[in-house]
């Protein structure tokens, strides 16, 4: 479990692909003294578990299921790459609840800068966006956001100061992909009301007075 706030920005040491699964190399830095063979660690929103850790370095196996969802398997060394620790039961909740099981991927489409903050918008395939709310939370690349507009074909969130400073945001381009991971709360509740209404489209304010709503 993580809440989407990042600890550090750590270095990618390498890339090894094997297959269809693959060994990635990470500087934990400082985390490294918090981290130990076993941990599960969020890689731009992605939970990995080291499998191997010599001094700052962490090593981690990466299947063919996360190299196919996530953007893991296009890191090369020397990228930045935001990380957080898995979260302990006495730490504060700062975030949303995110598991660390990305969703799948967006593009970033247009990037609006304004003094020290900026305005991200991405495309998204269809079955993201149904999954999206608007002001609801969204993971990206591990950070928790809000969704401040949502459309169509894609969403947009407003980034402040300090998360363009502390992740990848910060230099983030046109055209990168980044892992989303939809909100739990979200997707359960979504889940549960087209339960409710099989093969409906919408839920309405009769169906919510017979289920005793």
């Amino acid at each position: 479990m993580f809440t989407g706030i990042i600890q550090q920005l750590c270095s990618v040491k390498a890339l090894s692909k094997s297959g269809d699964s693959a060994a990635l190399t990470v500087d934990l830095d400082q985390l490294a003294n918090q981290a130990k063979t076993g941990d599960s660690i969020a890689i731009n929103g992605s939970c990995l578990t080291v499998s191997k850790l010599a001094g700052t370095l962490a090593t981690f196996d990466v299947s063919g299921e996360t190299l196919t969802k996530t953007t893991i398997g296009k890191l090369t060394p020397g990228a930045k790459v935001n990380i957080e620790l898995a979260l302990r039961a006495d730490d504060r909740f700062g975030g949303h609840f995110v598991l660390g099981h990305v969703d799948g991927s967006a593009t970033i489409r247009k990037i609006e800068k304004k003094a020290d903050f900026a305005t991200f918008i991405f495309t998204a395939p269809k079955d993201l966006l149904d999954q999206m709310i608007p002001k609801g939370s969204v993971a990206i690349d591990g950070i928790s956001l809000t969704i401040a507009e949502l459309n169509p074909d894609g969403f947009t969130v407003a980034v402040i100061p300090q998360t363009l400073k502390e992740t990848t945001l910060g230099q983030a381009k046109i055209t990168a992909q980044v892992n989303i991971e939809i909100d739990i709360i979200t997707k359960t509740v979504r889940k549960y009301l087209q339960q409710l209404s099989p093969g409906k489209m919408g839920l309405t304010l009769e169906d919510l007075k017979q289920q005793g709503f």
